[in-house]
């Protein structure tokens, strides 16, 4: 038999959680199969098998388990099962519903609402919202009478997986990711000096940008135009400028960097994870759009990697993609500041004497007073709305006609 114990993954992880078991106990794996997946306090990782054999389980899913423990056990002496002949492959055919009565404007209900046919006529004819049912069908569909019931009960719905007036609490285990996110958010708290300091900006010149080049710059790069990569340029172009915004505590030294690793907040079904793009003063917009999108995608799959999710000098978070109008981002310790982006919001100005309505976002830099003062917090903050608002300075981190005049 092959012991498989829980591997070490870093100094400081003493413990992790069995998120799940890819291979079911009892089966045949191969070597270096994935059997399992990890959760630490920082990301989520695999456990392959080291012998092929019958796989057996010696921990359950959701259980925490510390670095050395028994997961797993492979009796390598087990003989390979015959391949079992190919399943014929069947069609998906949908089977062909009843026909539903021709005056009720069933078309109007979506195909991706499970409901009887009746279910379906009643809901396009009292014009439900089928958000609003409470479905009890098999797999989730809807009957007549859930309808019936949503219908005498206007304006009332029932928590998912529970009724009207209900007082059901549930209880659910935290896991390691978001207890590391609880203490490191109130570590922020307790051990900084956070201020927030704010401004907007006006994004009529990157909409127009994106809007003119977002085509061609997906066909040409394969990915496309978003908001981060101005927002990354940008920031990387101030942090050279005020290099106290991109520097460290450590003790009683500071310690500065001379390059930009940023880390982008990237919202998850098992919490935030802050992943860091590094040395963006050198990439391309093409080269921050790409690892974005790159690191986005591993974070949904829960496969970023340690490395992947340390080191960053400084963050930014978006809380517009959720409708947030202004917010106060906290700091990503031992980071001094993080930039909060927000929902662009059509508002009127005031620009030359006259009122123009311009797409505004509020921007908000939250900055650890012990080492950032006000004029250096809020000149960073003025330098990006500049850039934002002038994206062209971007090229050469200057104003052009400033450039070409030596001013």
């Amino acid at each position: 038999m092959i012991d498989i114990k829980v591997p070490t993954i870093g100094e400081s992880i003493t413990e992790v959680t069995l998120l799940k078991w890819v291979k079911p106990a009892g089966s045949y794996v191969e070597r270096d199969a994935v059997i399992a997946e990890l959760e630490s306090e920082k990301a989520t990782f695999e456990v392959n098998a080291e012998q092929a054999g019958t796989l057996e389980h010696l921990a359950k899913e959701g259980d925490t388990l510390n670095i050395g423990d028994l997961l797993a056990r492979i009796d390598e002496t087990a003989p390979k099962p015959a391949n079992a002949a190919p399943a014929p492959i069947k069609e998906n055919k949908a089977p062909t519903p009843p026909p539903v009565p021709t005056e009720a404007p069933v078309s109007a209900v979506s195909n991706e609402i499970k409901a009887t046919p009746v279910a379906s006529a009643m809901i396009a004819d009292k014009k439900v919202d089928p958000k609003s049912v409470k479905a009890s069908g098999h797999q989730g569909k809807i009957l007549k009478e859930d309808v019936l019931a949503a219908l005498s009960n206007p304006g009332k719905i029932a928590f998912k997986g529970t009724d009207l007036h209900s007082r059901n609490v549930r209880a659910e285990k935290m896991s390691n990711l978001r207890k590391t996110i609880s203490r490191r958010l109130v570590e922020a708290k307790n051990t900084t000096a956070m201020l927030t300091t704010f401004n907007e900006a006006d994004m009529s010149a990157i909409l127009a940008i994106r809007s003119a080049n977002k085509d061609k710059f997906k066909e040409a790069h394969g990915v496309g135009l978003g908001f981060m990569s101005f927002f990354a340029k940008a920031c990387s172009i101030a942090l050279s400028e005020w290099p106290t915004v991109n520097a460290f505590i450590d003790g009683d030294q500071l310690l500065y960097h001379d390059y930009a690793d940023i880390s982008i907040a990237v919202s998850t079904p098992r919490g935030l994870t802050v992943p860091v793009i590094r040395n963006v003063e050198s990439l391309s917009m093409a080269d921050i759009e790409k690892k974005v999108a790159e690191l986005a995608a591993k974070a949904r799959d829960s496969k970023l990697t340690q490395e992947e999710l340390t080191g960053g000098t400084f963050t930014i978070t978006n809380g517009g993609v959720f409708g947030s109008l202004m917010s106060t981002p906290i700091i990503n310790i031992p980071q001094s500041a993080i930039l909060g982006m927000h929902k662009i919001q059509e508002r009127p100005m005031v620009v030359d004497g006259a009122v123009v309505v311009r797409p505004m976002m509020y921007l908000a830099l939250s900055y650890d007073h012990r080492i950032i003062d006000g004029r250096e917090s809020v000149g960073f903050l003025v330098r990006v709305k500049e850039l934002l608002e002038n994206p062209a300075q971007m090229l050469m981190g200057r104003d052009p006609v400033k450039a070409l005049l030596e001013l």
